[in-house]
């Protein structure tokens, strides 16, 4: 199974749920079965490089690379294997005009065993600069591209005991769910994303390829 899981913007900045996340991850490591694609933009981190004076594009693109190189390490403290990569590096994932391309042949080149951990620093060929591209957006975009079998988004609410009650709600959709289960569960950068997905904890993540301890969000009609 290979998926797509999407490190959102406050969970970035929790110290808690990434240590957890990373013994999920290590875990997992010992199936050859799973492919691993972590994808993950900035934090509150960015605001505290602009307390420096940086100005705000410029801090993104520093918080984002700065992420990237300690969530690797992080990972490594727990023995995960993890191959850090900002896209913009060697145009690996790069937008014309509006287009987002993706070098197949480069990720292709990569071990499966290790987890491939993405940031959203792509490169701008119209600019000719490195250039942030929305989590969702860039989530969705290689999901598709991947052909991956899931894709996971974690619950803001980080409460395990949601996704192992046996009474969890079964099959969810878009379309159905109201403000209050979003502002609860989903992460602030996907509200009415539309796209189906699983959602979990960072606890319940060591389960894969099992997906009793996750909930499906399906597509908006």
């Amino acid at each position: 199974m290979q998926y797509i899981a999407a490190l959102d913007y406050d969970h970035l900045d929790n110290g808690v749920f990434l240590t957890t996340l990373a013994r999920s991850l290590s875990e997992q490591q010992g199936n050859d079965n799973l492919r691993s694609v972590i994808v993950h933009g900035d934090s509150e981190y960015t605001e505290r490089i602009i307390q420096t004076g940086v100005m705000r594009e410029e801090a993104r693109i520093r918080s984002v690379k700065d992420l990237n190189n300690r969530l690797v390490a992080l990972f490594a403290d727990q023995g995960v294997s993890t191959v850090g990569i900002n896209p913009s590096q060697r145009n690996v994932i790069s937008r014309n005009d509006n287009d987002l391309q993706l070098d197949h042949s480069f990720l292709g080149s990569l071990p499966n065993q290790s987890v491939l951990l993405l940031s959203t620093l792509i490169w701008d060929a119209v600019s000719e600069q490195p250039t942030i591209v929305e989590l969702p957006r860039l989530t969705s975009f290689l999901f598709d591209e991947l052909q991956a079998d899931q894709l996971f988004l974690f619950s803001k609410s980080d409460e395990a005991e949601v996704f192992t009650n046996p009474d969890k709600p079964q099959d969810l959709h878009w379309d159905d769910l109201d403000d209050s289960y979003q502002d609860q569960q989903i992460p602030d950068e996907f509200t009415n994303f539309g796209k189906s997905v699983r959602l979990t904890s960072a606890r319940d993540f060591n389960q894969l390829p099992n997906l009793d301890a996750s909930i499906p969000i399906s597509s908006s009609s």
